[in-house]
């Protein structure tokens, strides 16, 4: 349609009817063009934040698997040479150092995905292996409240066995029993079990200790964690 201007128009009602179906068609065009824009810029918003988020989950697991086989490395016996094509060390102090340098980059770089959460749970789990358990504990704490809803029971297991090393049982039981009421399947029950046996093994409360491996016995025979908790109950004199 040519574009009419107003003084073009007459006044009379064929005119006026015109000029407002101009200014009705001008203003839905501007009205579909708005909305048009607004669904481009939305779409692309999404499509980079996928991209984004995408891309930076791949970086992120790409640096957690370097990060693994540092954690995961040997430890080579004395007078061993290295193995080729193999990462290791002289000691488990120098690989947990590593470990723990490795990790904290990786929780440091990508705090704000799960493979940044799991680098800050290997790296508290590193911390614990040097011994280091209240560093250990500052990690895992706001994993064990607020990290990843399947990752989360994880960090409150570790906890829970950080304070007992630490001589804080008080905090280390109801992180236990919490989890036995509701296992997980990073931490399932007959794990939790084990813990709260050894737990209360540590407290030289034996009768309690010996209930939760018993318990392990009936309900999980035939397995490896009944194995153990056949070898811990000998240790109590009660097998």
């Amino acid at each position: 349609m040519a574009h009419i201007s107003r003084r073009e128009l007459k006044t009379d009602e064929f005119h006026d009817t015109l000029e407002h179906g101009w200014e009705v068609l001008t203003e839905h065009k501007r009205t579909i063009w708005q909305v048009s824009v607004v669904v481009i810029v939305v779409a692309a918003a999404i499509f980079g934040w996928r991209y984004y988020t995408g891309h930076k989950n791949a970086e992120a697991s790409a640096a957690l698997a370097q990060a693994m086989q540092v954690y995961s490395a040997q430890v080579q016996q004395a007078g061993q040479p290295p193995i080729p094509g193999q990462t290791s060390y002289p000691t488990s102090e120098a690989k947990y150092q590593a470990s723990q340098t490795a990790m904290a980059g990786v929780a440091a770089h990508f705090g704000g995905t799960r493979y940044g959460q799991m680098a800050a749970y290997y790296e508290a789990v590193s911390l614990f292996h040097l011994k280091q358990y209240q560093e250990a504990a500052n990690k895992l704490l706001p994993l064990s409240k607020s990290g990843d809803a399947e990752f989360r029971p994880l960090a409150k297991f570790e906890l829970a066995n950080v304070y007992d090393q630490m001589g804080k049982p008080a905090l280390a039981l109801p992180l236990l029993e919490e989890l036995l009421a509701k296992p997980s399947l990073f931490v399932p029950k007959p794990v939790v079990l084990l813990a709260l046996g050894d737990h209360y093994m540590g407290q030289n409360q034996n009768q309690q200790a010996a209930k939760y491996y018993k318990q392990i016995q009936a309900e999980y025979p035939n397995t490896g964690l009944a194995d153990q908790a056949s070898r811990r109950l000998e240790m109590l004199g009660t097998s």
